[in-house]
């Protein structure tokens, strides 16, 4: 690997670590730069998520503050998030490349645009205060088996679609939902990480620098998320995702 490639993906790790524990939009940046350097799509895919799964390894202890009292939400649905995450990774190793393609921008687009509805109860949430975790419904569950599922196929963006998914089954504050979602997803991703190095084919040479950007941009990422007003930060989220879903559907199309 070259010293250019290898600044890419460092840079790149940075910018997917910010943009991964701020706003679910790790891939934006990390997926690219594994093409960028001559990847195949499926052999980018399984080192993006290997390299996200070593990056998120600093996210929970710079989110402490807002996972406090949150463990039994990260057990329960963390556990469903194992399971469907698993699944995710064997479809993925089993199907041909593409199945969720022309999907994926319809279930981000509309993911990010839940972000934006303001719930009353939510209100005085986002100021910062302490709230019931999230309700482990039935809905619930099944809907974060089906995010966790697409997450361990195809990672990208998935976790503006779990953020969605928690700010609608709980009356969490945005930062609070933000650190558990970046807790599941980082839970996802160790177990599609675990398959693909048993049977993927990871791309090791590109998967450290990306990783080493990753764990910074990941630690940088929680301090960052406290400091940004929160209805910036929402709506940012918001038309990140939107902007995204938008570019996957132009490919897709």
């Amino acid at each position: 690997m070259s010293i250019p490639q290898f600044t890419l993906l460092t840079v790149a790790g940075v910018a997917a670590g910010l943009t991964g524990t701020v706003a679910g939009l790790a891939s934006l940046f990390s997926y690219p730069a594994l093409l960028a350097t001559g990847l195949s799509p499926t052999a980018a895919n399984v080192t993006n998520t290997v390299s996200l799964a070593v990056g998120n390894i600093t996210v929970v202890p710079s989110s402490r503050r807002e996972l406090t009292g949150q463990s039994s939400a990260v057990l329960k649905l963390g556990l469903v998030c194992v399971l469907g995450s698993a699944a995710g990774a064997a479809l993925l190793l089993a199907t041909p490349p593409g199945v969720f393609q022309r999907v994926v921008p319809f279930l981000v687009g509309g993911a990010s645009v839940l972000i934006l509805v303001r719930r009353p109860a939510q209100t005085a949430a986002d100021t910062g205060g302490t709230k019931p975790t999230a309700r482990t419904t039935r809905l619930t569950v099944t809907g974060m088996f089906a995010v966790a599922l697409y997450s361990g196929y195809f990672a990208a963006a998935s976790g503006v679609v779990m953020l969605a998914l928690l700010l609608a089954a709980t009356s969490d504050s945005l930062l609070r939902s933000n650190a558990l979602k970046n807790v599941l997803v980082g839970v996802a991703d160790l177990v599609a990480a675990a398959g693909f190095i048993l049977f993927g084919t990871v791309s090791w040479l590109a998967a450290l620098p990306l990783a080493l950007g990753l764990l910074l941009g990941s630690w940088l990422g929680p301090p960052l998320a406290r400091a940004l007003p929160t209805g910036l930060l929402r709506t940012g989220i918001a038309l990140a995702g939107i902007a995204l879903a938008v570019k996957l559907g132009i490919e897709a199309y």
